[in-house]
């Protein structure tokens, strides 16, 4: 992945700073598209003398980050979410690291529902307890008129499919929280093998280019790997659950 270069303001003073005007057109967007950037928190705010606000090298470097993911076809909420843990200082380079390490886990772009929406779905009967779990969990939030923010939609999608063969909502819910503290302990320990790796060794090279390269790189292909060795362990794992639940069962059978 490349990042387009910061431009340097006029005279050649990286330093300079700008007025909200010089900034929209330094950045090549609408003074109106910079607001409501910055009403969204994608930009710091500027530094002010008197009524007039001005802006650096930060700035820009997140206007062109902005521009950049809008062209791939990321939402402003999506780009929200990366840019929300980034330093306000960061420069371009930084963020386009950060970007890179951030992006590929984000979930899709999250839904707004109902309960009963979720419940005709799941061909139940609505629950409000069953979304106040689900809330708890973190997979939904409330919105408030009896809406719903669906933060990762397609896990909800597998669970309901998984309500379909029969499985009691409640049921489902509980072994999603056992489930979901096992996942918090997987994604630890591939981050800290990360960070004990790859990372480490950015640091140790105070973050040339071509190690910048590498670690996206790496990170670009951890998504697939990951997800790939842990639905064979999974899938390993579960053929031997079943096949001893179903032995016992087997047994069970024989012996009446």
């Amino acid at each position: 992945m490349t990042t387009a270069a910061v431009p340097e303001p006029a005279g050649g003073d990286g330093d300079a700073e700008l007025t909200v005007d010089e900034l929209a057109a330094r950045a090549g967007v609408t003074v109106r598209n910079l607001r409501a950037y910055a009403a969204r928190g994608l930009l710091p705010p500027p530094r002010l003398v008197g009524r007039t606000g001005y802006y650096g090298r930060e700035h820009i470097a997140r206007l062109l980050l902005v521009r950049e993911m809008l062209a791939e076809g990321y939402s402003l909420a999506m780009i929200e979410r990366t840019l929300a843990s980034a330093p306000q200082a960061a420069s371009s380079a930084t963020l386009a690291l950060h970007r890179a390490l951030l992006a590929p886990w984000l979930p899709p772009e999250p839904e707004v529902t109902t309960g009963a929406e979720i419940a005709a779905r799941a061909g139940v009967a609505e629950d409000s307890e069953a979304v106040d779990q689900l809330v708890e969990l973190g997979i939904v939030e409330r919105l408030g008129e009896g809406r719903l923010r669906v933060l990762d939609p397609p896990l909800l999608t597998a669970g309901l499919q998984v309500v379909a063969l029969g499985v009691p909502p409640s049921a489902l819910i509980a072994a999603q929280a056992q489930v979901n503290e096992h996942v918090r302990q997987i994604a630890h320990t591939y981050v800290q093998m990360f960070l004990e790796t790859g990372w480490q060794a950015l640091i140790e090279d105070r973050a040339p280019a071509e190690r910048l390269e590498a670690i996206r790189d790496t990170v670009a292909g951890l998504p697939p790997a990951a997800a790939q060795a842990l639905l064979a362990a999974f899938r390993t794992e579960m053929a031997t659950a079943v096949e001893a639940v179903v032995g016992e069962a087997v047994s069970r059978l024989e012996a009446e």
